[in-house]
């Protein structure tokens, strides 16, 4: 009987081990969990910004204002009725 109760006590700790410290316990789930979150949150983030770039990239294939826009912004480009004033402060 006593052999029972302590093979029965090993089996106990052993498990309790497990639980708490061991691989797949509690503190590994609550690690998990959290990467998990922040992983929906990135997820999330990535997921809004490639909208934007998709709408982007489907307003520069359809519409020439898009495209006129990105030439007037980042190039500095003009027409040719246009004139152009640049003001540099002193």
């Amino acid at each position: 009987m006593k052999v029972i109760a302590a093979g029965l006590v090993l089996a106990l700790l052993f498990l309790q081990y497990r639980l708490w410290i061991g691989e797949g316990s509690l503190a590994d789930l609550r690690q998990l969990e959290s990467r998990v979150q922040a992983q929906t949150l990135e997820n999330a983030e990535l997921r809004e910004r490639n909208e934007r770039l998709e709408i982007e990239v489907m307003d520069l294939k359809d519409g020439i204002d898009a495209v006129e826009h990105r030439a007037r912004s980042e190039l500095g480009m003009i027409r040719d009725d246009e004139v152009f004033y640049l003001f540099l402060e002193p």
